[in-house]
């Protein structure tokens, strides 16, 4: 890949080498269509060329200059082509979560002075249209799903002409490896949207670095996890690199299905998405009865008391590969039946997931990183020997991390951002003489995998003078089949109390199991014999942390919390002020009860 200087050089790059039928492929009208190497590299061009005849482009080559085009929409094909397309004649990409507030919106279109935007369906059409009066720079909007009465952006394919195309290619040649390619608005879990600015060299510098880290005979990948969020962006350019073809899956309610239907081998995902998978699995096995219930639970146990990078001996082996036939095959067939590794970041996961799910021959490769970063740090590789339980696994190659007094992981590297748009003080406050400051808490193991311990924002002080960690004693809790989201609350206060949010499902099973008939979520509850289930579960999980630590009282929830009601970053971390301020009489049930 030593041609390779700048993201959209990967169409020409296996152009001129191994082209493939099926480069991008998504479902239209029930039918995967695929888009070969060559109609994707033909598509880009003439996008780019239609763009550049409509007077899009660089400018004048600084940031400012640079015309801002936006995407707001589910991952497809069309957004890669745009944004190849974009980055070829100079202009910057500026990816939108579809699920983004009409507030935040408004200011990020506002901010990056955007253009033109392009949107998935009608729905965000309609949403765009409403505050496009509200900003001046937007110049047009188009859609991907043709929708009557707006711009398909086929349209544009129509303005491109030869001279248009012999212009998109001098301009492509100019473009250097250290030209902004994106400026990615970062919702975070509280206060106004941060435009991180990624220059080409940025994201091809931590693609290279990682395609180190995956397996090197994988053909097909589905893709879910949101192109607005780098992570899945950066693996997308992997794949492009790598020859593997990109599956769209049609939504995450579909994943199942598309699953079965693409057999990949590779996909990323975030820990939320798979403690879902997992509570599926689980679910089936509450369900069997006799023997095979018995032989479930024997291989769900073995699984459990998995080591990586350890000989557990003769028995323990044997067992496992008998378990493997008989119980994780099926699960290995329910995510397709040819996956080699899943790769999982934005949030910690769960280390009991990662020992069940790999012993079960589904690796999972944890990795950790920021937008801000490119967004990979350090990442187990899919090699066992680089791969540690409760780490974040080896640093990248091209990566340095020390540890700060405090405890904070800072970071240097050809992966750390330009900086952020237009806010060049907030780009000084996070950097330590040329150190970018990451915020969280971590150390390195073994001289060799860096651990994360916690945010640094998120640790607090109980009024005793006590700091707090709460993801870990989130996670733990978490690891009940019966939760299905907790936070861990207590700043300032006497003592650590936790709102949780029940995993329905099971419980209505065990409710089942126990005679006892469910009625609605509320009422079940505050049932007595609901509460002592989850004081017993809390208390056996508090033998893991200090006295401080330890959850005195807890309030059970009746509604999950999601990125749709407001309680969840689209990479569904907990937006904790937002979920303290929402439930704040329940809180102050726990610390004022009788």
């Amino acid at each position: 890949m030593t041609e390779a200087k700048r993201l959209f050089d990967c169409t020409r790059y296996h152009l001129e080498r191994l082209p493939i039928d099926d480069m991008l492929a998504a479902k239209e009208d029930g039918q995967w269509k695929k888009y070969s190497t060559k109609e994707v590299s033909e598509l880009v061009d003439t996008l780019g060329a239609g763009l550049v005849n409509m007077g899009y482009g660089g400018g004048d080559g600084s940031v400012e200059g640079r015309d801002k085009i936006a995407v707001m929409s589910n991952n497809r094909p069309e957004w890669m082509l745009l944004d190849f397309a974009s980055q070829q004649i100079g202009a910057v990409l500026v990816p939108i979560y579809p699920t983004i507030s009409i507030n935040e919106l408004e200011f990020v279109l506002n901010d990056a002075a955007v253009k033109l935007v392009f949107v998935h369906d009608r729905d965000q059409f309609e949403k765009i249209s409403y505050i496009s009066d509200r900003i001046p720079s937007i110049q047009g909007i188009y859609t991907f799903n043709k929708i009557p009465g707006a711009n398909h952006w086929k349209e544009i394919l129509t303005k491109s002409t030869p001279q248009a195309l012999a212009e998109v290619a001098r301009i492509a040649e100019s473009i250097s490896p250290y030209d902004l390619a994106t400026i990615i608005y970062t919702s975070g879990t509280t206060g106004t949207p941060k435009g991180v600015m990624l220059s080409h060299d940025n994201i091809l510098s931590n693609v290279t670095a990682s395609m180190k880290c995956l397996p090197i005979h994988v053909k097909r990948a589905l893709s879910f996890l949101p192109l607005n969020h780098i992570f899945e962006r950066m693996v997308s350019y992997i794949y492009l690199f790598s020859n593997i073809s990109i599956y769209y899956a049609e939504s995450l309610d579909t994943i199942a299905d598309n699953l079965r239907e693409v057999r990949p081998q590779i996909f990323t995902t975030v820990p939320r998405l798979l403690e879902k998978v997992y509570d599926r699995i689980m679910s089936k096995g509450m369900e069997l009865t006799g023997m095979k219930r018995k032989l479930f639970y024997w291989a769900h146990d073995l699984a459990l008391n998995y080591e990586i990078n350890k000989n557990q001996g003769f028995a323990y082996r044997l067992q496992l590969s008998l378990a493997n036939k008989l119980i994780f095959s099926k699960w290995r067939e329910g995510l397709g039946g040819e996956i080699e590794c899943i790769v999982s970041g934005g949030a910690a996961c769960q280390v009991r997931l990662i020992r069940i799910f790999t012993a079960a021959g589904i690796p999972v490769l944890e990795g950790y990183g920021l937008t801000e970063t490119s967004p990979v740090i350090a990442v187990n590789r899919h090699e066992i020997h680089d791969r540690k339980f409760g780490t974040v696994g080896p640093l990248l190659d091209n990566v340095q991390v020390k540890i700060a007094e405090d405890g904070e992981i800072l970071c240097k590297g050809p992966n750390v951002m330009l900086g952020y748009y237009k806010q060049p003080g907030l780009t000084a406050d996070v950097f330590q003489d040329g150190w970018y400051m990451t915020g969280d808490i971590g150390m390195m193991v073994d001289d060799r995998y860096l651990k994360i311990t916690d945010r640094k924002k998120e640790l607090f002080k109980t009024s005793g003078g006590k700091y707090v960690a709460p993801l870990p004693i989130e996670n733990k809790l978490k690891e009940s089949i019966y939760v299905e989201q907790a936070m861990i609350v207590g700043s300032e206060m006497k003592f650590v109390g936790a709102l949780i949010v029940p995993s329905f499902s099971n419980l209505r099973e065990w409710l089942r199991q126990n005679g006892v008939p469910f009625t609605n979520k509320e009422d079940v509850l505050g049932l007595p014999v609901v509460q002592n289930l989850y004081r017993e579960l809390v208390e056996s999980f508090n033998k893991f942390f200090n006295h401080v630590e330890q959850v005195k009282r807890f309030e059970l929830l009746s509604e999950e919390w999601s990125v749709e009601t407001g309680e969840m970053t689209p990479k569904m971390s907990l937006k904790r002020k937002v979920i303290l301020e929402k439930y704040r009489h329940s809180i102050n049930r726990i610390y004022h009860a009788e």
